[in-house]
């Protein structure tokens, strides 16, 4: 609702300026759109494509190390024959 509010309340603005030209209108409204975006991806704190990518390695990683360990586990585990 409060981010709604703002872009309508920027449109109002634009109208009272007096910018009719279609191109005029929309180019504010994808600055208005951009800075918005960019605030989101600020407060939200994300990684740079390069820590991501890092980051996905070692993820990989992880999980090779954890298939390995389960397949070790499940080999040392015999099960006994009952007579």
């Amino acid at each position: 609702m409060k981010n709604s509010k703002f872009v309508i309340d920027k449109l109002a603005k634009l109208f009272e300026k007096g910018l009719v030209s279609s191109k005029d209108i929309a180019n504010e409204l994808m600055i208005i759109l951009k800075s918005k975006r960019d605030e989101i991806v600020f407060k939200m704190k994300l990684t740079s494509k390069d820590e991501f990518e890092i980051l996905s390695k070692r993820v990989e990683n992880l999980e090779k190390k954890i298939d390995q360990l389960q397949t070790l586990k499940k080999r040392k585990i015999k099960k006994v024959r009952k007579s």
